[in-house]
């Protein structure tokens, strides 16, 4: 095989002789060349494409879990914020307790005539003492919230105590009020006893139902508890004589008055001046005649004169 170049430059010609297997194997070479070229820019481009990929792909995992993060952070912060809400209302449910506690312990120490300053619920208690540092972790949310819990328990346990603690110094006062209890004169003393004695006018023995008080003419007469006026009249041996009916079955009498300053249905307390001493009726002088009775029943009134 002869091929034939022509070069316009030169003019000149010439020939190449090229056999067959030498052209096969030429051409064998040069598509080998484009193969290998055309694999090479393909593996570039993809090696590029690749990476441009797998970029793209980690930026949107990470976004994702920034998100997620985004989110639980969030959730966390509102969680607290609802922890912190509940803990302030606890406090002041607490606080609240506190208050009532010290209104119902101010109360207390009025009633029961206790020392204002041993018993201050105005104040906080005082404290002191040297304490050793305690390495520790801080108490968490769920310790704090737990530890009010307990006090709540605590306040609403005293409460109740005081509450029934109250109830009973108020019966024991409401008690002392209407209970028939000390003297029914503020000056004088006790002349007479109750039950069997000789009798000052005739000699004879006799039965006193009461007990009798000797003391300045016109002195106050006062009742021993709180009730309600029955009988306020000039009766045969009584002269001036007032009756009061107290709770539980008790009424007094009181006798021998100069003058009677109440009038039947009034209301009384203890304490209060209801006749003026004197001796009418069958007295032989300036006393008041001072009768106990339970249910109907004539009793000693001197267990109640020393009881006040």
């Amino acid at each position: 095989m002869k091929i034939i170049f022509l070069s316009d430059f030169c003019k000149r010609t010439g020939s190449i002789d090229i056999c067959v297997p030498r052209a096969a194997t030429l051409a064998v070479a040069g598509l080998l060349g484009l193969t290998a070229l055309g694999g090479w820019a393909g593996f570039v481009a993809g090696e590029r494409y690749g990476i441009d990929a797998s970029v793209g792909v980690a930026t949107a995992e990470v976004q994702t879990l920034l998100a997620t993060e985004r989110r639980v952070i969030a959730d966390a912060k509102a969680e607290q914020r609802a922890h912190l809400d509940a803990m302030a209302l606890k406090i002041a449910e607490l606080q609240a307790h506190l208050m009532r506690l010290d209104a119902l312990g101010g109360r207390l120490v009025e009633v029961g005539k206790l020392d204002s300053e041993e018993f201050d619920f105005a104040n906080a208690p005082p404290v002191g003492g040297v304490e050793d540092a305690i390495a520790s972790d801080s108490q968490s949310a769920s310790d704090l919230s737990g530890e009010m819990q307990r006090l709540a328990d605590v306040l609403e346990d005293r409460e109740n105590k005081l509450r029934a603690l109250e109830a009973m110094l108020m019966n024991r006062e409401l008690r002392a009020e209407v209970v028939p209890s000390g003297r029914p004169v503020t000056k004088g003393w006790m002349s007479s006893s109750f039950g069997k004695r000789t009798d000052p006018f005739n000699g004879k023995k006799s039965y006193h139902r009461g007990v009798d008080f000797a003391g300045k003419r016109g002195s106050d007469v006062v009742a021993v508890a709180s009730g309600v006026v029955v009988r306020a009249e000039t009766a045969s041996g009584f002269g001036n004589v007032v009756e009061i009916r107290h709770a539980d079955g008790y009424s007094t009498l009181y006798g021998h008055n100069k003058q009677n300053l109440v009038k039947v249905g009034d209301v009384v307390s203890k304490g209060d001046t209801i006749a003026l001493l004197g001796s009418t009726g069958r007295s032989s002088g300036p006393h008041v005649h001072f009768e106990v009775h339970r249910d109907g029943r004539a009793i000693d009134p001197v267990r109640f004169v020393s009881a006040n």
